[in-house]
């Protein structure tokens, strides 16, 4: 698997939180033929299956989400659209901003952003509050409110690139870059003999309430758990939560009460045995991802937490290390083929 392209091919499709359509489809795509059967289920969870062909097997969940931060019409405004926000944007980062209005056919626009030479001192140090931003697409008030029906979401405009001998920016890396990752663990275990129903899911819903993993954790309700998702980095300016965790040093095992502590070092011991750079990371309560809510689906299940370290996340430019990615799907291939024994026994 060529883990750039399929990146690259998970980021380019739009899908804001709410209106993940073409990535669900794009990801269904691209899981088929790692799978024994494949669909988008209600909710708009992508899934993927292969079974062992044995009776009574354990179920064995991997999961990361394919929602996106994004935006949303709110109104229109002497031809400039008004909006809000779809998950954790951050204000700081609008003006400039390119942008893809999902109309069909989609449209571009800029967020309006005025020039220094006509701000004040006092302005120049504030951060503009979302209500007063506006986004330009070029029309009137009458072709906008035609164009542009209230409600339509907003994609940031799409751009991945290298970085670096190892590094690789753009959007949509939380959380497409880590369903890539599971993807690799598919094809890495795709030949060898497993005891357990391995499945796949792409969960829609995650940065606004996690309601496609937990829609699907009540209707797969695995034995056990392995939820991907990303994790702040150490960066230039990293204050105190994201300080221990750096880019190339291998995905973040979590540790604390959203995963069984048992599992946790086993999976510890196993990246020393198979020599994986993994990085143990402490969360004394919520994860802040799918793991929180999804670990008391159904009747609860063994849950583990692996996560990708990532710099400049909710940004159009978040950066990630290839070697992190590579190292993660073979942390979950590893997870899925040599278990905890509490969890199933191969």
């Amino acid at each position: 698997m060529d883990l750039k392209e399929t990146m690259k091919t998970l980021c380019a499709a739009c899908g804001p939180t709410g209106f993940e359509g073409a990535v669900s489809q794009t990801a269904l795509e691209l899981v088929k033929p790692l799978c024994d059967e494949a669909w988008i289920d209600k909710k708009g969870n992508v899934v993927g299956v292969r079974r062992c062909g044995k009776t009574n097997a354990r179920k064995v969940l991997i999961t990361a989400h394919l929602d996106e931060i994004g935006l949303l019409v709110s109104g229109i405004e002497d031809g400039f659209l008004r909006f809000t926000k779809v998950g954790g944007v951050d204000p700081r980062m609008l003006p400039d901003r390119e942008l893809t209005i999902l109309t069909d056919p989609p449209l571009f626009g800029v967020v309006a952003a005025l020039p220094p030479h006509v701000m004040s001192e006092e302005d120049k140090e504030k951060t503009i509050p979302i209500e007063d931003l506006r986004i330009d697409i070029g029309c009137s008030q009458k072709k906008a409110e035609k164009l542009v029906p209230v409600g339509t979401p907003i994609s940031f405009r799409k751009d991945n690139y290298s970085l670096g001998e190892y590094y690789y920016c753009g959007t949509s890396l939380d959380d497409r870059s880590c369903f890539a990752s599971c993807m690799l663990a598919m094809e890495i275990l795709k030949d060898r003999p497993l005891d357990c129903d391995l499945y796949i899911l792409g969960a829609v819903g995650e940065e606004i309430h996690s309601d496609g993993a937990i829609t699907a954790g009540y209707g797969l309700d695995p034995d056990y758990c392995i939820v991907v998702d990303v994790c702040q980095a150490k960066t230039t300016d990293g204050g105190p939560t994201n300080k221990d965790v750096e880019l190339g040093k291998g995905p973040t095992i979590a540790i604390g009460a959203n995963c069984q502590p048992h599992i946790s070092q086993h999976l510890i011991d196993l990246a020393a045995k198979h020599r994986i750079p993994v990085q143990p990371s402490a969360y004394p309560g919520s994860t802040a991802t799918d793991a929180w809510p999804m670990q008391i689906a159904s009747r609860g299940f063994e849950m583990s937490l692996l996560s990708l370290p990532m710099r400049y996340m909710h940004t159009p430019i978040e950066v990630i290390d290839m070697r992190d990615v590579q190292a993660l799907g073979e942390m979950i291939a590893l997870a899925v083929a040599e278990p905890c024994k509490e969890v199933y026994t191969c």
